[in-house]
């Protein structure tokens, strides 16, 4: 009679479920990592908000009169929407800056959505191309403080002054809605040729006077680096 050997059960390598893993995740929108997809933080209607938004590269500049008159005539179309309206604009290179008030965060998406479809389409006849037009998610910080609206006012408003080179010290930016604005320390003349004021009058205590208690803006005033 033969003898069997007696099995020995082998033991598996233990594989770990879960956690934090090399490679795992979202990848990034392009070369580097776009805007945070966490939940946004809610927003009470007693708040502005600072949105920055960038275009895919490749695209032509905004800062072209025409591709200025195209983001322009959508703000216009989208103030009032939703409970949604743009205060402040700023158009650069490859991004735009805005500063706006809203009921509460649904108008916040909602107003940005009808408002970056417009400014896409538009974007894409005047260049005669298809495709997105907008990297990625837009950015987005809640203001709080009086000073921290008057900084972001600033940063909006004068934001091409950081690129700027020889421009006279009164000068405005073509670009932005410096020239219908109320809250320099001396008034600049307005441009007979300039259209109606294509933003909207600001409701929320803070932007409207809080942010005077900081003091006025110099038109020569350069933006603080952003929070």
């Amino acid at each position: 009679m033969v003898k069997r050997k007696k099995g020995r059960q082998r033991e598996l390598p233990f594989v770990r479920v879960g956690g934090k893993r090399r490679g795992a995740g979202r990848k990034p929108n392009g070369r580097r990592a776009g805007v945070s997809h966490l939940k946004r933080a809610a927003l009470a209607s007693r708040y502005p908000v600072h949105v920055n938004v960038k275009v895919v590269e490749g695209v032509g500049s905004l800062r072209t009169v025409r591709a200025r008159e195209v983001i322009v005539e959508a703000i216009r179309a989208a103030n009032e929407r939703f409970g949604f309206r743009v205060v402040h604009y700023s158009i650069q290179s490859n991004h735009i800056h805005l500063l706006v008030e809203a009921k509460d965060r649904r108008s916040v998406s909602r107003g940005m959505q009808g408002l970056l479809i417009r400014v896409a389409r538009g974007l894409n006849k005047s260049w005669d191309r298809r495709g997105k037009v907008f990297a990625d998610r837009y950015h987005d910080v809640i203001l709080r403080s009086p000073r921290q609206v008057r900084r972001a006012i600033v940063y909006v408003l004068q934001n091409a002054r950081k690129y700027a080179r020889g421009r006279t010290a009164s000068a405005l930016d073509a670009f932005a809605s410096g020239y219908w604005f109320d809250g320099w320390r001396k008034r600049p003349r307005l441009d007979a040729s300039l259209p109606d004021c294509p933003t909207a009058q600001a409701r929320t205590w803070l932007l409207a006077k809080g942010w005077r208690r900081h003091g006025l803006v110099a038109i020569t005033e350069l933006p603080a680096p952003a929070s």
